[in-house]
């Protein structure tokens, strides 16, 4: 079996349909396709778009079988294989609305996942359900009782019988598909996005954001129920007739070094990944390996999803100078699903640009007042770091708005608004959520927090992360980079959130994952961290160690600090519980498992 190759056997069309089935009527006309890699590194299913086309359009009749009405939810358990391209596209033309559905169960957490997949079901009201066989046993516990016409794997459905006559006509305003924010403070909410949305998305990146040509093809192990799988490994590659290369979540989990042999294999030329998704690939990257391969094609290797931290990035950097990984191609770039994807874009071919700031009179005034490194550095300054997400896409409009609505000037820091063709029309039937963030006018409240310098967007976090104490403004970032700089503590270790102390006041709480066992070690990185925060900060803080793999994170893989808040007060909760049992039977305490300081 071979990969489809990268080249175009047809004129280059940069998203320029009214659907995407017009796309991928256009696409099917080439030899670019998709392909799927097992965790082994081996090519297991290689897709032409034209097979891809005839496929789904086989599978559509099936669907229109249901007797479905145009516009209903089809829920698709997101797992990285080719039946879910398969089935999203199917839905396409069945007029259907594709719901992805995470594919990600932590250890002992089955029940939860099984409560997540029926709220999101329900919450959809979808008329269908499908499952890869793998994941089939917590779809049949999830829609336990609900009133679905099919549930099942995709041999199910291959299965029915298929409607005769013409498929639904689609337009332009048809949605396209309902894409669940991996939110933590509430309960996740559906992003509805239709065909002339998106459309509008992929053109704007395609052309002005990564300058797509006839000779490139993706590479990515990014889940297909986020908005950056979703949008810019499934859609664009299409939407640009380009060829794409496939790993699991889970085996990029396990083998991340895998990813790297696949795009050296396939010439990548576009990939992705948060930074804590470069961050473990770079851990595990032996010399000896980074020396067969071949990064030299790479030339986009997108940077977002999260909060941009330059120590990841250049971990990677060096690691794999062996194989011709060039540091100009990190593209630094930010957006949401709220937005279809993505909304700037830092220049291609350049090193990522970093602002340094005065971090106290950012907390004190709001301005991101400028400062020499090395200079401030010598005067005892603190200094906060933020990467250049780069300038909008020509489509949108960005506003810094102050609490009250009102525009600030350039360098001060405020929430982030955004206007354009590529935003949502709002959340799934939940008015009220959608009036909170989004204006008649159309301007989008995204709930980041940042600044401009000229054209060019700095976020410096997520608004509800803010940490108040003694009514000076702390990002948790902060918090977390002095706690990464101690040995033995990566990058993926750390959560800093606000707490309520004995005193009742608003404090700051560190939690850090720790691997080691020696109590005297242990008291001392409870010191030091303490100590760090005290010098640079001037507050006391909250520190506590925990096993490696306590941290939660969202269904995308970002750390999740609200759980993490929850989780904490919860073992502080037990703690006090215990302790006071033990007091009452006056038995010594024993060992501790987690350190609370």
């Amino acid at each position: 079996m071979q990969p489809t190759g990268s080249s175009h056997d047809l004129a280059l069309r940069p998203s320029t349909f009214s659907t995407l089935c017009e796309a991928l009527d256009y696409a099917a006309g080439g030899k670019t396709g998709v392909n799927f890699y097992n965790a082994r590194g081996e090519l297991y299913s290689a897709t032409s778009y034209e097979g891809l086309r005839e496929q789904s359009l086989e599978l559509a009749r099936r669907l229109v079988g249901l007797g479905i009405e145009k516009g209903g939810r089809v829920a698709l358990v997101a797992e990285t294989t080719p039946d879910f391209v398969r089935f999203f596209w199917a839905c396409q033309y069945a007029g259907l609305v594709p719901v992805p559905l995470p594919a990600t169960v932590h250890i002992g957490g089955h029940a939860a996942f099984v409560t997540q997949l029926r709220k999101l079901i329900e919450n959809c009201k979808a008329e269908a359900a499908m499952a890869p066989a793998d994941w089939m046993n917590f779809l049949t516990e999830a829609t336990e009782g609900l009133d679905l016409r099919c549930v099942g794997t995709p041999d199910v459905f291959d299965l029915l019988e298929p409607a005769q006559g013409e498929l639904p006509t689609i337009s332009p305003t048809d949605t396209a598909y309902i894409q669940y924010t991996s939110g933590s403070t509430r309960f996740p909410r559906g992003v509805v996005i239709d065909h002339a949305t998106v459309l509008a998305n992929v053109h704007d990146m395609a052309v002005h954001g990564l300058a797509l040509n006839e000779h490139d093809r993706f590479g990515t192990w990014l889940p297909f129920y986020h908005d950056m799988g979703l949008v810019a490994f499934i859609i664009m590659p299409m939407c640009t007739q380009s060829s794409v290369d496939y790993l699991s979540t889970h085996d990029f989990a396990m083998r991340p070094r895998k990813w790297l042999e696949m795009m050296s294999a396939n010439r990548a030329t576009v990939t992705s990944a948060p930074p804590f998704g470069y961050d473990l690939a770079a851990m595990r990257v032996r010399p000896r390996d980074a020396e067969q391969w071949d990064l030299t094609h790479l030339r986009a290797a997108c940077v977002g999803a999260e909060m941009i931290s330059p120590e990841p990035l250049q971990r990677f950097a060096e690691a794999l100078a062996p194989a011709g990984f060039n540091p100009s191609t990190y593209l630094a770039c930010y957006g949401m699903a709220e937005c279809s994807l993505g909304i700037t874009f830092a220049p291609l071919g350049k090193d990522l640009a970093i602002d340094y700031i005065d971090a106290e009179h950012l907390q004190q005034e709001g301005e991101a007042r400028p400062v020499n490194p090395e200079e401030a550095e010598r005067d005892g300054v603190r200094v906060a770091r933020y990467v250049d997400c780069g300038v909008r896409l020509p489509t949108f409009e960005i506003s810094i708005r102050d609490d009250q609505g009102n525009p600030l000037p350039e360098r001060q820091s405020g929430a982030i608004h955004v206007r354009g063709p590529s935003v949502m029309s709002g959340y799934f039937e939940d008015e009220e959520a959608t009036r909170e963030v989004l204006s008649a006018d159309g301007w989008l409240n995204t709930g980041d927090v940042g600044y401009m310098i000229g054209e060019r967007l700095f976020v410096t976090g997520r608004k509800k992360d803010m940490i108040i104490v003694h009514g000076r403004n702390i990002w948790p970032q902060d918090l977390e980079h002095l706690a990464k700089t101690q040995p033995g503590v990566r990058y993926t270790d750390v959560a800093a959130f606000p707490v309520t102390a004995e005193d009742q006041h608003e404090t700051a709480a560190v939690v850090v994952q720790c691997r080691e066992r020696d109590m005297t070690k242990r008291e001392q990185l409870i010191k030091n961290i303490k100590g760090l925060v005290r010098a640079e900060l001037g507050i006391e803080c909250i520190v506590e160690l925990v096993p490696p793999k306590t941290l939660p994170r969202t269904s995308s893989g970002k750390l999740s600090r609200s759980r993490a808040r929850l989780e904490f007060i919860a073992r502080r909760a037990q703690g006090t519980a215990a302790e006071a049992s033990r007091a009452r039977t006056a038995q010594p305490a024993g060992e501790q498992i987690r350190r609370l300081a």
